[in-house]
């Protein structure tokens, strides 16, 4: 345990006590004191691998349980990470960006892919990958797997392998991942329809303004109404206005009447629009009940990058008018150490931390903190995850961080990670694990 925290109690029933909570991230049989700015105060009650209870505040001096006293620290549950690249993660040292561009970049994991990426090296950077996030306090992650053939036949009994491996630490879902062209090929489509449903999986591709895609956004629409699958896209990851594929996805799910869940990444030239078009989008997009995940680190990086010249817009989408409009928005590591990101650690915090920063979103915080939580456990359709409440996993991310401005002016390299109500080694793997890797780089 850091500095400052009393030992965590032998395993059986005990208390946190005289903690300090992100209220939207709370759900408590009832009110909690209020801790100014959207944090609240209370005590949760360990009863084995389970919280028992969220609530007040009682005077735990006379009391039959051993006590945890955070002394006014932060707790937060368990992070949702559900927009991942944990096939392509850690492959920088081998195959860098040669210029920090998005074109740069897809050139660079293509021609790793096809020179590197074996069964064995997919297993060796998902697993360290992992590990990162588990010993940050990741609960649930969402892993997009690169899909064009042949590697779909590689990676995804990888990905099977490694759900099964870390069941119980932490619960995976993977994503297939094309471009909109292949769904050209009926035969193609099919076949990674079947084999994401062989393996439990969503259905996802990236989208562009290609000819024809309204046709091409039906024909993997039918594909996931014929398999039972879920949607996940990357959408317009660019900061041209004239990507608008958003819009006809939302039209999509409308004229299909898909009964999916629908997600849309990225979605960054919708900040670039005008504000009228933007607002028509934003309204169609709540009424096909399409959830949104931004990436801003990632997008950072790669766009407005050119040479010589300060970028002037930094790729976050409308989160502010998105939630207003009553579309469930959240944010994600995306991805980490590749040539799309060079830098991540699947941090959720850290995720948390920049997004406050650039998207501004504070003063008040208000129910924010549910974008790395509650939120993206709804979207993936686990409520159980990304929130304190009674009855669910006592998987607890321990700060000493009293408020907003201790827990967003330092890394929290310190903080505690209890799962099934026990405390973890929170120590991260040593990227030399991977030097043998990268030996013919």
């Amino acid at each position: 345990m850091p500095t400052g925290f009393a030992r965590v109690p032998p395993a059986g029933r005990y208390l946190i006590a005289n903690a300090t909570l992100p209220e939207a991230l709370v759900d408590a049989d009832a009110a909690l004191p209020s801790a100014g700015d959207g944090l609240v105060s209370a005590e949760i009650e360990i009863d084995g691998a389970t919280i028992a209870a969220v609530r007040a505040p009682t005077d735990t001096s006379t009391g039959a349980l051993p006590v945890l006293d955070m002394d006014a620290g932060m707790a937060w549950p368990g992070f949702v990470d559900m927009h991942t690249h944990i096939d392509k993660g850690h492959i920088w040292p081998r195959k860098p960006n040669p210029d920090g561009t998005f074109d740069g970049a897809l050139e660079a994991v293509r021609a790793d892919s096809a020179a590197n990426w074996t069964a064995l090296d997919v297993e060796r950077r998902m697993d360290f990958s992992l590990r990162c996030a588990y010993a940050h306090g990741t609960v649930l992650l969402r892993t997009h797997i690169d899909s064009l053939p042949p590697q779909h036949l590689i990676s995804w009994p990888v990905f099977s392998e490694m759900r099964e491996r870390w069941a119980g630490r932490i619960d995976l879902q993977g994503v297939a991942l094309f471009t909109i062209d292949m769904a050209e090929d009926q035969a193609v489509l099919d076949e990674i329809a079947a084999l994401v449903k062989a393996h439990g999986g969503v259905l996802g591709c990236v989208t562009f303004m290609y000819p024809g895609i309204e046709r091409l956004l039906d024909a993997v629409f039918a594909a996931a109404a014929k398999h039972g699958l879920d949607l996940d896209f990357h959408t317009d990851e660019s900061q041209d206005p004239g990507q608008r594929t958003l819009a006809l996805i939302a039209d999509a799910v409308l004229r299909n009447r898909f009964e999916g869940r629908v997600v849309c990444g990225h979605c960054c030239s919708l900040a670039c629009q005008p504000e009228d078009e933007a607002a028509r989008t934003i309204e169609r997009v709540a009424e096909a009940r399409i959830a949104v995940v931004s990436l801003p680190m990632c997008n950072m990086y790669l766009q407005g990058r050119h040479a010589g010249r300060t970028p002037r817009s930094r790729g976050i989408t409308m989160l502010h008018e998105l939630a207003a409009a009553g579309v469930e928005v959240a944010v994600a590591s995306d991805n980490t150490r590749d040539p799309f990101y060079a830098y991540g650690d699947l941090d959720m915090l850290e995720v948390f931390r920049e997004t406050v920063r650039v998207g501004q979103l504070d003063h008040p915080f208000a129910n924010w903190p549910r974008i790395v939580g509650a939120a993206p456990g709804r979207i993936l359709q686990r409520p159980d995850r990304g929130i304190l409440r009674a009855g669910t996993p006592a998987d607890i991310v321990l700060f000493q961080a009293r408020g907003w401005t201790e827990l967003l002016s330092r890394p929290q390299s310190d903080r505690s990670i209890l799962r099934h109500g026990r405390p973890i080694d929170t120590t991260l793997p040593d990227y030399r694990e991977l030097d043998d890797l990268f030996e013919n780089a």
